[in-house]
Parts: C-alpha cells; sequence; structure tokens
C-alpha cells in the first residue's frame, strides 16, 4: 500500500511540474531575437529587423485554431487603437498552405501586417509549440513576455499589461 501511495503521488507531482524542456533555438524571455526574413501573407515579405525601434507584439496563430480565431479581433482593435504610434502589431501564420491563412484573414477582416511561417523559423526560435502565442518585444528586439493561449488583447486588464511591459501609457 505504501508503495501504490509513492507511486500515485510521484505521478501527480511529475504532471503539476512544468515542461522544463523547450526548443533548442528558441528564444527566451530576456533574449534578443535573431535575423529572419518574415515571408509576407498580406503584405511584401520583411527583415523582422525592419520592426526594430519601437515594440513589436508578435501573435502565432493558425487558421483553424479555435482560441487564435477568438482572439484576433481583439488584436485587431489593439492595432487599431492602441497600436501604431506606441508599438506595432503582427501576425504570424504557421499554417502549412498559405492560402488557408489568407482566407481566414479576408473572413476576420484584419488589417495589420501577416506573415506565413512555412519554414517554422519563427515558430521554433519564438517556442510556438502551442498556439495562439503573442510576444511582447522591445525597441530593441528583446523578448519581454510571452503569453500562451488566447486573451482579450484590448481589455483594460491586457492594456495594463502591455503598458507595463512596454512602459507606456495606455
Amino acid at each position: 500500500m505504501k508503495t501504490l501511495c509513492f507511486v500515485i503521488l510521484f505521478c501527480l507531482a511529475s504532471a503539476a511540474t512544468p515542461a522544463l524542456a523547450t526548443h533548442p533555438n528558441e528564444v527566451g524571455v530576456g533574449g534578443t531575437l535573431r535575423e529572419a526574413t518574415m515571408q509576407g501573407l498580406t503584405g511584401p515579405s520583411r527583415k523582422l529587423s525592419e520592426f526594430r525601434g519601437k515594440p513589436l507584439i508578435i501573435n502565432m496563430w493558425a487558421s483553424y485554431c479555435g482560441p487564435c480565431q477568438m482572439e484576433m479581433g481583439s488584436l485587431e482593435r489593439l492595432s487599431r487603437h492602441k497600436g501604431g504610434k506606441k508599438f506595432t502589431v503582427i501576425g504570424i501564420s504557421i499554417d502549412d498552405y498559405p492560402e488557408n491563412a489568407k482566407a481566414f484573414l479576408q473572413k476576420s477582416g484584419t488589417t495589420f501586417s501577416h506573415f506565413i511561417d512555412s519554414k517554422l523559423f519563427m515558430e521554433n526560435m519564438l517556442g510556438a509549440d502551442t498556439i495562439p502565442l503573442t510576444v511582447l518585444i522591445d525597441a530593441q528586439g528583446r523578448v519581454l513576455a510571452k503569453y500562451y493561449g488566447a486573451k482579450e488583447w484590448d481589455s483594460p486588464e491586457a492594456l495594463a499589461l502591455i503598458g507595463k511591459a512596454f512602459r507606456i501609457q495606455m
């Protein structure tokens, strides 16, 4: 009985422990993003370094991801009403087929720039093993925070989070 209790406790403790393994090429919080050329989905391809100079919000998503679909409207509102001069919002799709990603974007009506990560470079660099993933990056390209799962990005709580991370008044 004592052995069975130990095995059960061990299994429960293991299940509650966060996974420590990350992709070997992942840039963690505090690290600086490496250069990457991102394939344009809604416009031309661009280098990641072209976004330096002001804070950047990157949202990793896929057209087949329900939570990604749910949060896209709030990202659009955030980019229109709070972005622009203060920060930039971009989306990066991990879809296998660009036509699926484009169809979703057309349906959702987003206007901020989107790219497609067909070679999984950005997915691996940002650690997007779970989507949606939203990454806050400072003006010098340093990762400030990573948020997995859907959020209402134009909510007062999210705006406070973004303002604090970027040290700007929202």
